[in-house]
């Protein structure tokens, strides 16, 4: 049996073959954290270097109305190169702005933009382009996720872009609220990538944006290119921003205000009156975190409903706020089940964020709960195969399994979502099941999920947190609305206690069910059934009248709390003062709620056409129209050349350097290459042992081969 030794490194070299030979393609190379190009822009000489256009600023310039924030916000370019370049970048903005004019500056030149048909828009922009004209085309991709390209900048010329766009106030435990997002997290993009020239209604689409991001498109996301843009590879800072920001902020509540905070940025505060002004201390700041801004009123002053209007072009609209009576919630037996994003994007401050506001909502079960923890990154995992009672010992040991997470990995929503929603027994009929569902949202297969939701829901309730400096806030509160509860967020370890005190405490009860809104006339309101209304959480309406309400006229409230019927009258006032935005925000509100329909099932071309129709009626940014803006003088000359290229931008705050991870769908090709590497250099290893010492080897292999015989 002398020969056993020299036989291994065969073995070995037979493994290394099979496993490269079965080696393929992985279904879709995505990173956890992905390359967003949030405001940077990258232009390319016609010698193929890449050369970054200096973003010289983005301003937001922004103006606070009571419930309605009106933002401009301009980002600055320049061409530092020699050539001709169309520049292409990416930048967020809040899922409930009404984007609703969009400006090029070139020089002394202004160009207005307007809104067309996402495919028409296209074309009358690749027109542009090729006869050397300045265009800028303007694009939704998610609701908070755009792109703008710019055609034929010329060499050393600075550009600047210039949009407006409407967006509510929020209003939670009695704080008013204004977020600013300025970076996204890197989507993960599930799924299997789709072959060239597969038959896609996306294709048509991303022809023209085709080489903007780093994803490839797949079966789940087939437009991961257009929302997948690149990151720088180092990380800015206020003092040295990469993507620079500057900040003016005029809030005009007719109030004074109790107090007023700034939880990411350090802000200067001037008061004339009741109007208050807002800027940053240091001038600027780097663009790696949403901006967050919250006030108070005077006590005493806190609205208890609330009512503005606005006409435009003849027509009228109105905002109507809803807070919650204040009732102590009656204590019910639940069911809750914890859900953890575990995934690479979560790795750094994140994933400490997430485990600590589960820390603190474990402490909250009392005895009469039952509780599971299902964890996710490229799988999912749960504690318990069953809800279990929240006993000390089953908190003791739910708090040692949070304490053992660590981020790596995929992010395989789908699955953990479908294992959280899929334990719904007569055996726990009699209780309230809350899924609780802390992530960051970094994935690009959001309606897929939408759709899970809407099928896999049942008597459960869907509580969203989102973690982290720069979370997918539409997907977090499209989720929740669609779940019938509510989200928060948690940006710092120092908003944990807070946040998740006033989640478990809404969490507690439902405060007022079956709603139900008498108007004084027939309107046109969204959203049509209104949700649950939980504590401190009150709820948004919009609509459209055939004419203004009359003042005192009574918008009537009703609902059930406590089981008890509960009415609350909102009284019309005598002023007749127009709330400029509100128009926008019914339109952008209805359009919502027609594209939320399709993960119910509603018909694709029904839903586009009456997107489309509202969108070019207001001229806003949907999924089916874009802002278009050309000069009509052309300034490159005809033959020379033209260069298009992404953009890196800032990372979020806090993210942890990422690795590229494969999703789970993917092959095992990575795995396959790197143990083939591994069987290589044993391969390698045990060849050289076995060239220099063949007979002490074969000595041992017979011995043990005698030793064996003598057993026996």
């Amino acid at each position: 049996m002398w020969y056993c030794f020299r036989l291994l490194p065969g073995a070995i070299v037979a493994g290394l073959l099979v496993l490269l030979l079965s080696a393929s393609p992985a279904r879709a190379v995505a990173p956890d954290h992905m390359p967003l190009q949030t405001g940077g822009l990258l232009l390319e000489t016609a010698a193929g270097e890449s050369h970054p256009a200096v973003m010289q600023s983005s301003n937001f310039d922004v103006s606070i109305s009571g419930m309605v924030a009106v933002v401009t916000l301009t980002q600055h370019f320049a061409n530092e190169s020699s050539d001709w370049v169309e520049g292409v970048y990416s930048f967020p903005l809040p899922d409930e702005a009404a984007v609703r004019s969009m400006e090029l500056i070139a020089g002394e030149r202004r160009i207005v933009g307007r809104v067309r048909e996402r495919q028409l828009a296209q074309q009358q922009y690749r027109q542009a382009r090729e006869e050397g004209k300045r265009a800028s085309l303007v694009e939704q991709q998610r609701p908070n996720l755009f792109t703008n390209r710019i055609s034929n900048i010329a060499p050393g010329e600075s550009v600047s872009v210039r949009l407006e766009y409407v967006q509510p106030v929020l209003y939670r435990q009695g704080e008013f609220s204004l977020r600013l997002p300025t970076t996204l997290t890197p989507r993960y993009m599930p799924g299997r990538v789709l072959e060239e020239g597969a038959g896609n209604s996306k294709r048509e689409i991303l022809s023209i944006n085709d080489g903007s991001g780093w994803a490839q498109s797949t079966d789940q996301v087939p437009d991961a290119a257009l929302i997948s843009p690149f990151l720088h590879a180092s990380q800015g800072s206020d003092t040295s921003p990469l993507n620079a920001m500057t900040l003016q902020v005029s809030l005009d509540m007719g109030l004074p205000l109790a107090d007023f905070t700034s939880l990411y940025h350090e802000v200067a505060i001037a008061r004339q009156q009741f109007t208050y002004q807002i800027n940053l201390v240091d001038g600027r700041a780097e663009m790696d975190r949403d901006v967050l801004l919250s006030w108070r009123v005077a006590s005493g002053s806190e609205p208890q409903a609330a009512w503005l209007s606005e006409t435009r072009n003849g027509k009228h609209y109105g905002l109507l706020m809803i807070v919650p009576p204040e009732t102590a919630p009656v204590p019910v037996p639940r069911e809750l089940v914890f859900v953890i994003d575990t995934s690479g994007s979560m790795a750094g401050d994140s994933i400490r964020q997430a485990k600590s506001s589960l820390r603190r909502a474990l402490r909250r079960l009392s005895s009469d709960d039952q509780l599971n923890v299902i964890a996710f990154d490229s799988r999912a995992r749960r504690l318990y195969p069953q809800a279990m009672p929240a006993s000390q010992q089953r908190i003791a040991q739910a708090l040692s399994y949070v304490d053992r997470l660590e981020a790596s990995g995929g992010t395989e929503m789908l699955a953990a979502l479908q294992m959280a929603l899929s334990d719904q027994s007569e055996l726990h009929s009699d209780r309230l099941r809350q899924v609780v569902f802390v992530t960051d949202g970094a994935v690009g297969n959001e309606q897929t999920l939408f759709e899970a939701i809407n099928q896999s829901l049942g008597q459960s309730r869907l509580f969203t947190v989102g973690i982290g400096s720069a979370p997918n806030s539409w997907f977090m509160r499209a989720s929740a609305e669609l779940g019938r509860g509510t989200h928060t967020h948690i940006g710092s370890a120092g908003e944990v206690a807070e946040r998740m005190d006033a989640l478990f405490d809404a969490m507690a009860a439902p405060v007022a069910t079956d709603i139900d809104i008498q108007w004084p006339a027939e309107v046109d309101s969204a959203p049509a059934r209104i949700p649950d209304l939980y504590h401190g959480d009150p709820v948004q309406v919009v609509a459209r009248l055939p004419q203004p309400l009359a003042p005192g006229s009574a918008i009537t409230l009703r609902g059930v709390t406590g089981g008890q019927a509960w009415e609350r009258a909102v009284t019309v006032s005598a002023s007749r003062d127009s709330h400029e935005g509100v128009a926008s925000l019914w339109a952008r509100r209805k359009i919502r709620e027609l594209l939320d329909g399709r993960a119910q099932g509603a018909d694709q071309a029904s839903v586009k056409s009456s997107v489309l129709a509202l969108a070019l009626e207001h001229q806003l940014l949907s999924p089916y129209t874009s802002f278009v803006a050309v000069d009509e003088t052309p300034v490159r000359e005809p033959g020379s050349t033209l260069t298009s290229r992404p953009v890196p931008n800032t990372a979020p705050r806090g993210q942890a350097p990422q690795t590229y991870a494969w999703p789970s769908t993917a092959t095992s090709a990575p795995l396959s290459i790197y143990l083939a590497s591994v069987f290589l250099l044993s391969a390698i290893l045990v060849w050289r042992l076995a060239r220099d010492e063949v007979t002490p080897a074969a000595d041992v292999c017979a011995s043990r081969s005698r030793m064996a015989q003598t057993h026996v």
